[in-house]
C-alpha cells in the first residue's frame, strides 16, 4: 500500500483540530457529511495533550473474553506482526473488540504500545480497553478508547487487514484518520488529495469573516451585532460557493 499524501501534508493536517478537518471536508466530498465519515458512539481520548493524530489505517479484530484462538492460530501473534510491519507509517491501529460491550481486557499497555510504535504506529482507536495509561504517555503512542482496564484477558489478534467497525464507524484498512479528543474522522480515498486545500479555505474564510464579527460585536447593541453578523455569514457563504459550488452558512 502506498500512502496517497506525503508526509509534510499530513503534518500540516495535524495543525489543526478534527472539527476543523471536517469543516473542509464537508465541502469536497460527496458523501453524507452529516452521518458518515466519523464516530457516532462516544469515544474518549485518554492523550489529550498530545494533540491531533493523523495516519493510515491498519486494521485487527480481537475477543480478550475468548480463550480458544490461540490455540487456533498459534503464529497469530508473528504473522499479525509482519502485517504491521509491512505497511509504511505513519499508522493508526484500529481494534474492534468482538466483546463490547464487555471489556475484558486490554489489547494497548505498555509492552503491546512499545512495539507498536517501533513498528510505525503513531496510536490507536479501540472500542475496547486500554491500561498502563502512563506507560503509553511515556511511550508516545495515543489512544482513543471506551474506557481502561486492569487485564490484558485472552488478548490475541484473531483477524487483521480487514474491514473493522469501531463507535459505529467501518474503517478499511489504508484510509486517512484524523483523530483528537472530539473523536475521529476516516477520509474516504478520492478525498484525501483535495482534503489539505480545503481545510485551508474555510479555516482561512473563517478568521476573515465569521470569527472578526463575533469578535468585533462585544459591548455592541443587539442590533448592530446582528446586522454585522449577518453581513459576516453572507460573505463566508459567498466565499463557499464560488469556492465549491456549495452553500457554507452558519
Amino acid at each position: 500500500m502506498e500512502n496517497k499524501l506525503p508526509h509534510s501534508e499530513l503534518l500540516e493536517l495535524k495543525r489543526w483540530n478534527t472539527p476543523s478537518i471536517y469543516n473542509g471536508w464537508e465541502q469536497i466530498t460527496i458523501h453524507d457529511a452529516g452521518h458518515e465519515g466519523f464516530n457516532l458512539e462516544p469515544v474518549k481520548d485518554y492523550m489529550p495533550h498530545m494533540g491531533p493524530m493523523v495516519g493510515y489505517a491498519v486494521t485487527v479484530v480481537i475477543e480478550p473474553g475468548n480463550p480458544a484462538h490461540h490455540n487456533a492460530n498459534p503464529d497469530g501473534w508473528a504473522r499479525y506482526r509482519e502485517y504491521m510491519a509491512s505497511v509504511p507509517g505513519p499508522k493508526i491501529v484500529i481494534v474492534q473488540d468482538l466483546d463490547k460491550p464487555v471489556m475484558y481486557g486490554a489489547f494497548w499497555g505498555e509492552v503491546n504500545s512499545n512495539i507498536h510504535k517501533a513498528l510505525g504506529c503513531i496510536g490507536s482507536i479501540t472500542d475496547g480497553a486500554i491500561r498502563d495509561t502512563d506507560e503509553m504517555n511515556n511511550a508516545g503512542f495515543k489512544a482513543l478508547a471506551r474506557g481502561t482496564c486492569v487485564g490484558h484477558a485472552f488478548n490475541f489478534p484473531v483477524r487483521w487487514n480487514c474491514e473493522v467497525e469501531v463507535f459505529g464507524r467501518k474503517v478499511k484498512p489504508g484510509q486517512l484518520i484524523h483523530a483528537d479528543k472530539h473523536g475521529f474522522l476516516v477520509i474516504p480515498d478520492e478525498d484525501q488529495e483535495k482534503l489539505l486545500e480545503a481545510v485551508r479555505f474555510m479555516d482561512s474564510n473563517e478568521c476573515k469573516t465569521l470569527i472578526p464579527a463575533a469578535r468585533n460585536a462585544w459591548g455592541k447593541n443587539p442590533e448592530s451585532i446582528l446586522t454585522g453578523f449577518n453581513k459576516a455569514n453572507s460573505e463566508f457563504s459567498k466565499a463557499v460557493i464560488e469556492k465549491f459550488g456549495k452553500k457554507g452558512e452558519w
